[in-house]
C-alpha cells in the first residue's frame, strides 16, 4: 500500500522529461556526475595526505622504571573462577 509499483515511476519519469526536457536532463546528469567524480578525487587525496602525515606504526619506547608496557592477548575473568 505505502510502495510505488514501476508503472507509478515510469509515469513521473515522463512527466519530468516533458516538464524540464531531456537536454535539461540530460545536463543536469553530467553536472551529477562531475561533481561524484570531483567527490571521489577529493576524497583519495585527501587519504593519501592522511597517510602520508600519520605517524611510523612503530613509535620508539621510552625506557622508563616506573612504566610498565604491555599488550594484552587475552582477557581473563578472575571473579569467574
Amino acid at each position: 500500500m505505502g510502495g510505488l509499483s514501476i508503472w507509478h515511476w515510469l509515469i513521473v519519469l515522463v512527466i519530468v522529461a516533458l516538464i524540464f526536457g531531456t537536454k535539461k536532463l540530460r545536463g543536469f546528469g553530467e553536472d551529477l556526475g562531475s561533481a561524484v567524480k570531483g567527490f571521489k578525487k577529493g576524497m583519495r587525496e585527501a587519504e593519501q595526505e592522511d597517510a602520508a602525515n600519520a605517524p611510523a606504526a612503530n613509535p620508539q619506547r621510552v625506557e622508563n622504571k616506573d612504566t610498565i608496557d604491555v599488550q594484552a592477548t587475552e582477557k581473563t575473568d578472575s571473579a569467574a573462577r
